[in-house]
């Protein structure tokens, strides 16, 4: 067989290493040619590849972070409108089945495909951990490492300066890395997308934090996190050229806010994109692996129109319309469990 690779979207440590295991697994195992296509899903359009193979450089992308392949993010009505020269890409580079590696848009795009007839096996990445239809993608337990480091050396700061400290995760949608790095590192309150805060009552934590004696509070608060209507008013930023909102700083905003209601110092810090760069951690390493391992085994059975999925330990397969129906948010007792320690 001949197989097509493309990694979508935002970049995310563990990509090159799904790469790897798919080209792997397809020479040595089945003896079949693979095929990248560049920057994405814009690659594939523009028929711009290069050939992979399970060589010495193939080997060293295991603990490489970002990918080799390159991403980019394409509009939707863009692909939608393309998907015939997509076909006929795929057509004159003889691939028959393509294996797309990628968060909701890519795997969107990917259900696209699979019902046009197109042979497709859909890999889940994003460093939110909002794929639904799987326990864990892969990227993921990197983000979450990089931020739970960074909120423990803030610990030590803070407590020395006595401070207010802000911590903005990525999490446009779903609170995950937000909810896990804010347990893992102990933080005083976590703010999530999924459930709008009360400035009055963050203000009242914060208070009663320094009236009993504690010599610093850390919030981590979600890029996506909102306040509830009428508490307090945020600036909009408006739509990007992909229909999603522009965040202007939740963290930034909330801490001139706290500031203004208690007289007290605020500082804030946003990882931003340090979060999904670097190397993965060897849990993302092992699961990219499984992930790229049984995406190739699926696409030599014949079992396309699917994701590989994590199911408890196991790598099973989903349609890939169900993986994509919706989003995998924090449900409501997960936040409940952390909010036993805010404060």
């Amino acid at each position: 067989m001949r197989i097509g690779v493309l990694t979508g979207g935002g970049d995310c440590p563990g990509l090159n290493a799904v790469i790897r295991a798919v080209v792997r697994t397809s020479e040595v195992r089945y003896g079949s040619a693979v095929v990248g296509f560049l920057d994405g899903w814009r690659g594939l359009l523009e028929d711009r590849r290069i050939h992979l193979a399970a060589d010495d450089r193939n080997d060293r992308l295991l603990a490489k972070g970002g990918t080799m392949l390159g991403t980019a993010r394409t509009h939707p009505d863009k692909l939608r409108a393309g998907l015939d020269q997509i076909r006929q890409t795929l057509d004159d580079n003889g691939i028959d089945v393509l294996i797309p590696i990628g968060g909701e848009g890519t795997l969107t795009a990917a259900s696209w495909l699979a019902d046009e007839g197109v042979p497709v096996v859909g890999v889940p990445k994003t460093i939110d951990n909002d794929i639904d239809c799987t326990d864990v993608t892969f990227g993921f337990d990197t983000a979450l490492t990089v931020a739970t480091d960074a909120i423990d050396r803030l610990h030590s700061t803070a407590e020395s300066h006595q401070r207010v400290m802000l911590v903005e995760v990525m999490g446009r949608h779903a609170g995950w890395i937000a909810l896990h790095s804010g347990i893992a590192s102990g933080a005083h309150m976590i703010l999530i997308p999924e459930q709008p805060f009360d400035v009055e009552e963050v203000c009242r934590l914060v208070k009663r934090r320094f009236q009993r004696g504690d010599s610093h509070f850390i919030c981590v608060v979600a890029e996506g996190a909102k306040p509830k209507e009428g508490t307090f008013s945020m600036a909009q930023g408006g739509l990007d050229e992909f229909g999603h909102e522009r965040f202007t700083g939740v963290a930034q905003q909330l801490a001139i806010e706290i500031e203004r209601r208690i007289n007290k110092e605020v500082r804030t810090t946003v990882l931003g994109h340090v979060q999904r760069g670097g190397k993965p951690t060897p849990y993302d390493r092992v699961l990219a692996t499984r992930f790229g391992v049984n995406a190739a085994d699926a696409a030599h059975n014949g079992d396309t129109g699917m994701m590989v999925s994590l199911q408890g330990p196991n790598i099973g397969l989903v349609p890939i319309g169900e993986a994509t129906k919706e989003l995998k948010l924090v449900p409501q007792n997960r936040y409940e469990d952390a909010a036993a320690f805010f404060g």
